[in-house]
């Protein structure tokens, strides 16, 4: 028969799994999201160091943030277009084409090119780019976002390409 000490008591493993659960549990006023997991964050979270983010970091975040605003054909001016068709050809598209950033310690801006999918309204169009980037990179990367520059290079009208380039589409 088991001592009540037997019963009470937990194996390290056990007592490993308790700690890391509730080190896991949001402290404070931030809401994690779920789909991070942060059981394998260390509890001591005043360590020394730094961290440096590369400017085409920030270049590929603004990218992704760009592309998925509706009204947006495409990122980059007619050349970097070109390019960015044979790169997607071979697999190896360029998610910062058309993005130029620059980043400071706390600080960055970005200029972005886009093509606006006719008959999208183009001012909209440009102030829901700059808002999902400024948004995307104060989430993602935690940067304070001074400048968001948005130039529009062209306007595509569906009827103008042929099915060859209807691949190469920014959705």
């Amino acid at each position: 028969m088991a001592t009540q000490d037997q019963k009470n008591s937990t194996s390290p493993a056990e007592k490993e799994l308790a700690d890391t659960t509730a080190a896991a549990k949001p402290a404070g006023r931030v809401d994690r999201a779920s789909s991070f997991s942060t059981s394998r964050v260390p509890s001591d979270v005043n360590a020394a160091g730094t961290t440096t983010i590369a400017d085409g970091v920030v270049a590929k975040v603004a990218g992704i943030a760009a592309r998925e605003i509706p009204g947006v054909y495409a990122l980059g001016g007619g050349g970097a277009r070109a390019f960015g068709a044979i790169r997607d050809v071979i697999n190896a598209t360029d998610l910062a084409q058309g993005v130029k950033v620059e980043v400071g310690e706390t600080q960055a801006a970005a200029d972005i090119t886009i093509v606006v999918e006719y008959p999208a309204p183009i001012q909209e169009v440009a102030n829901n780019v700059r808002a999902a980037v400024a948004g995307a990179i104060t989430r993602l990367v935690g940067l304070e976002v001074v400048e968001v520059n948005v130039e529009v290079n062209d306007v595509h009208v569906p009827g103008d390409d042929n099915s060859d380039n209807e691949e190469s589409r920014v959705s």
